[in-house]
């Protein structure tokens, strides 16, 4: 058998781990099978085989890996719920303090306050920031 199709048999067995362990390194390598495959049919030495197989998976992994990393540490671009109301401005409606039974007026709706710092009030009319959301109470400053 030509050393092209075994290359193709290296590719398709490092497929599989590929699909049962979603570990994407293992089609990096497969790719560079399929290089070394190529490789052989365009009359590559089996040294320049194994040299391109390596090569091409090394640059792979070596490329491909900061980049998932990078994407699974970035925060998600779409924000909902009570996250998506964390640093946006609010209109005070009755007294904030840090005691609580405040209201605010935060993306059209009346929500409960209290104040972030103990010394800190607010009085109606002011604008205050949220800065966390506890439970059904809004946290400004």
């Amino acid at each position: 058998m030509d050393p092209w199709v075994w290359w193709l048999i290296a590719a398709v067995g490092l497929g599989i781990p590929l699909v049962l362990t979603a570990m994407p390194e293992f089609g990096m390598v497969a790719v560079g099978a399929v290089a070394a495959a190529i490789t052989d049919a365009l009359g590559g030495g089996a040294v320049f085989q194994v040299v391109v197989f390596s090569a091409v998976s090394v640059a792979l992994v070596a490329a491909v890996r900061p980049i998932a990393a990078r994407s699974r540490t970035q925060r998600p671009g779409l924000v909902s719920g009570v996250e998506a109301l964390k640093g946006r401005q609010a209109v005070v409606l009755e007294r904030v303090d840090e005691r609580g039974g405040g209201r605010i007026k935060l993306a059209g709706e009346v929500w409960s306050a209290r104040a972030l710092d103990p010394d800190q009030s607010y009085e109606p009319g002011q604008q205050v920031d949220v800065v966390d959301i506890d439970g059904a109470t809004a946290v400004v400053m």
